[in-house]
């Protein structure tokens, strides 16, 4: 007869049953075990290949892309024609002819010169439809006292400027009449001031025409104006 413990004892059935029981468990925490791992190998394939994809595709379309871009940029070149007149003293010239300091003489013009302005200009001609200009002078406005002359020209470029430059004629005698002092001014700039682009240089005179003296006439002393003009060749 065996003791009484108070623990309640297992038939040998009963054993056989719970080990069956916990086999069963056990099989079944490893197949649980084996079925997570397999999910987790899975997912770490899905997330490899899906990194593959996504590397493919960004390469792909960055292959895409070229070594080059072209842009475009308008470029246009003004036509440009200014020209004005500068001096240090202003632009107006004034001339007295001395009067004889013994009699039997003439009254004398040799020392009425004044080369007080400058022409300065900005130029951009085409060398297709303007391919250069000249420079005129005339008189507008007034009329010269008669037995007179009153001739200008101009020097040439004083050089601080650039470009293609005027070609300065030789004096003209001023009329109403335009005639050319600088030609051939292409794309060019003088300067702008005193003492830049080309200077010009008034002479009043008399007239070499027979009875010059003659004409003159103390009462018909006057101003006159002269206008230059750039102009396309």
């Amino acid at each position: 007869m065996l003791p009484k413990t108070g623990k309640k004892l297992h038939s040998a059935e009963e054993w056989r049953f719970g080990g069956d029981l916990r086999g069963k468990f056990d099989m079944y925490l490893s197949d649980k075990r084996t079925t997570t791992f397999r999910k987790m190998n899975n997912s770490r394939k899905i997330s490899i290949i899906t990194s593959l994809l996504i590397a493919v595709v960004v390469m792909r379309t960055f292959g895409q892309d070229k070594g080059t871009a072209v842009q475009q940029v308008v470029v246009s070149v003004p036509e440009v024609a200014l020209m004005d007149l500068e001096s240090a003293t202003g632009t107006t010239v004034a001339f007295s002819p001395e009067g004889p300091q013994e009699a039997g003489q003439a009254i004398d013009f040799s020392n009425q010169v004044n080369s007080s302005i400058w022409i300065n200009y900005s130029s951009i001609v085409s060398s297709r439809t303007e391919p250069g200009r000249n420079i005129t002078a005339q008189i507008t406005s007034g009329t010269l006292p008669q037995g007179v002359v009153l001739s200008v020209v101009a020097s040439q470029d004083a050089g601080l400027g650039d470009g293609t430059m005027g070609k300065a004629t030789t004096a003209v005698n001023l009329t109403d009449q335009a005639q050319d002092i600088i030609r051939g001014v292409g794309s060019a700039y003088t300067g702008n001031g005193v003492s830049k682009g080309h200077q010009l240089t008034y002479a009043l005179s008399l007239s070499e025409a027979t009875g010059s003296y003659a004409s003159l006439d103390f009462n018909e002393s006057g101003t006159v104006s002269i206008t230059y003009t750039m102009t396309d060749q």
